[in-house]
């Protein structure tokens, strides 16, 4: 049994939460919506009213945090983690944010004397429900391995991609392949209705030949091949579409900052920006395919 603090108690940080519990750690945790809180403590969740609160006893402090600004906050303002974490306690970020604020957030860390992963996921709230998530872990070796057993209750697989900031680096890298390739299997399925050809049979075609990927088999952006997609849930968000705007803009920066061409990266940015800012923001990213029909 492992004493955890938990920071952000939103759609991905509560079912988190709630599977460390499941998993038999205790876990303290707080949020600054109230109504998250409650919830939260609904399920088990220490109540914490600050993040000092959270974090002080806490033998590992993870965070589920919107954006760097409030990674920055958390961490580093005079009452945040590093001014009320006990010595020794590991300091676990699992919000996606920029490089830059994952790697100078972990040096403040270092400086401050405590182990710092940046650990980002892949699965959306389904995978956080299930405790099926993919972590992406940033960090030196001995810090992941002390950390897989509790990342391992929350995840399937937890993959160190090497040192402070290659969790954010990776997880921005493989989202940018996802935004593409949602656009390009809707882009598909958009021309197939045009020619007259049945959504199942492209299905049945590119599954199974050149055209399969996780985008296609997985989360289908048309309703009917695959049950399970958002798209015969009327584009209910797994994924919203401005959270993939948030990643394909992440990824914008960094190509940006460290000199990478990225059309594709960029053509996606463009078409997710028109869909959030035609008042989808909140429709799954899938629903793109919609945007290319003309609905």
């Amino acid at each position: 049994m492992v004493s955890i603090g938990f920071i952000g108690l939103g759609n991905m940080g509560r079912p988190m939460a709630r599977n460390l519990l499941t998993g038999g750690h205790v876990v303290k945790g707080f949020d600054l919506e109230p109504a998250k809180l409650r919830a939260a403590e609904s399920d088990g969740v220490i109540r914490a009213d600050s993040v000092a609160a959270a974090v002080t006893d806490a033998d590992i402090v993870i965070s589920m945090l919107p954006a760097g600004q409030h990674v920055r906050e958390v961490y580093l303002s005079a009452d945040g983690v590093l001014g009320s974490a006990k010595a020794g306690a590991l300091l676990i970020d699992s919000s996606t944010i920029d490089v830059a604020t994952a790697r100078n957030v972990a040096a403040a860390a270092a400086k401050a004397g405590f182990e710092m992963l940046d650990a980002p996921v892949s699965g959306g709230v389904a995978g956080a429900e299930a405790g099926s998530l993919t972590f992406m872990v940033g960090g030196n070796d001995g810090a992941s391995r002390r950390a897989t057993p509790v990342l391992a209750v929350m995840g399937r697989a937890i993959i160190h991609a090497g040192p402070s900031g290659s969790g954010q680096a990776a997880k921005i890298c493989n989202n940018m392949i996802l935004g593409i390739t949602m656009i390009g299997v809707a882009e598909a399925f958009a021309l197939a209705d045009r020619l007259g050809l049945e959504r199942q049979k492209l299905f049945d075609v590119a599954s199974k030949s050149s055209g399969q990927c996780w985008a296609l088999t997985s989360y289908c952006p048309v309703p009917g091949p695959v049950p399970a997609s958002p798209a015969n849930r009327g584009y209910a968000p797994g994924f919203a579409a401005s959270m993939m705007l948030k990643d394909l803009r992440l990824a914008q920066e960094a190509a940006a900052a460290f000199g990478a061409a990225t059309p594709l990266g960029a053509e996606a940015t463009a078409l997710y920006t028109l869909f959030s800012n035609s008042g989808r923001e909140n429709t799954d990213f899938s629903g793109i395919f919609e945007m290319i029909v003309g609905k």
